[in-house]
């Protein structure tokens, strides 16, 4: 792997990580859920290799987690 590759690599990890953290902010009965759901999403990405679609991925996820901390009232945690 490059270092180009080693980056983008740290940075889905970097947002999957935040992403299971702002997960447990949620509410209880559906904590397990959201996890299941940012797993999934995660997984189904995993063999990606085209690197154009792995940063629109990584733009996507970071937009879709801040409107969920937005939601979960965590505004400035990511």
């Amino acid at each position: 792997m490059d270092l180009q590759g080693f980056l983008l690599r740290a940075r889905v990890l970097k947002l999957y990580r935040q992403a299971l953290r702002a997960a447990r902010k949620a509410p209880h009965d559906s904590r397990a859920e959201l996890k299941q759901v940012i797993k999934q999403e995660m997984e189904s990405n995993r063999d990606c290799k085209d690197r154009q679609k792995i940063r629109f991925l990584i733009s996507e996820g970071t937009e879709r987690l801040k409107g969920l901390t937005e939601m979960l009232g965590m505004q400035g945690h990511c």
